[in-house]
């Protein structure tokens, strides 16, 4: 993965994908906690998450921020869309992605919707398969995003120019 220093000129945007309520039952009643899972993204490529755990919700988003911006990465975006076909899992939730014609849209699903939007991905068809579980579903698709590599790193990687990369 492609760790991101993070700067003070780097504008984040922080989304919530979702609240887990926790209860532990004890001799004195029950004591209710908080998980949230964010998603923070500049909208330009640049995508974290993390996970806050409070004894109030705000407290836990408040968290959760923090740990997103603790490990941010780098995911190829061109012209909105992804550079080219990718498939991950992570736990039982699969991730299918591929790129689209502009105008298509996002068309994905809960956990996968939140992270593509942080990520400034704007037309793509994406399929989640197997478990819907949002830690599981927002892991999936930040590793299947920093997997992908556009023509303009190969290139860099093996010393040629852009024609040769596409010419074979």
């Amino acid at each position: 993965m492609n760790k991101v220093k993070i700067n003070s000129d780097i504008e984040l945007k922080d989304r919530l994908v979702a609240i887990n309520r926790v209860t532990k039952v004890t001799k004195g009643g029950r004591t209710f906690t908080f998980a949230a899972i964010v998603v923070v993204g500049d909208g330009n490529g640049i995508i974290g998450w993390g996970l806050g755990k409070a004894g109030e919700v705000t407290a836990a988003i408040a968290k959760g921020v923090e740990a997103a911006k603790k490990n941010l990465v780098k995911v190829p975006v061109l012209k909105g869309t992804i550079p080219h076909d990718m498939e991950a899992h992570f736990g039982g939730a699969r991730v299918f992605m591929m790129p689209a014609a502009a105008g298509t849209g996002l068309v994905a699903g809960g956990a996968m919707r939140a992270v593509l939007e942080s990520a400034g991905v704007k037309d793509v068809l994406a399929k989640s398969k197997g478990s819907s579980n949002p830690h599981n579903l927002v892991k999936a698709t930040i590793l299947a995003l920093s997997k992908m590599r556009d023509a303009y790193t190969i290139a860099g990687m093996r010393g040629v120019s852009m024609e040769k990369v596409f010419r074979g």
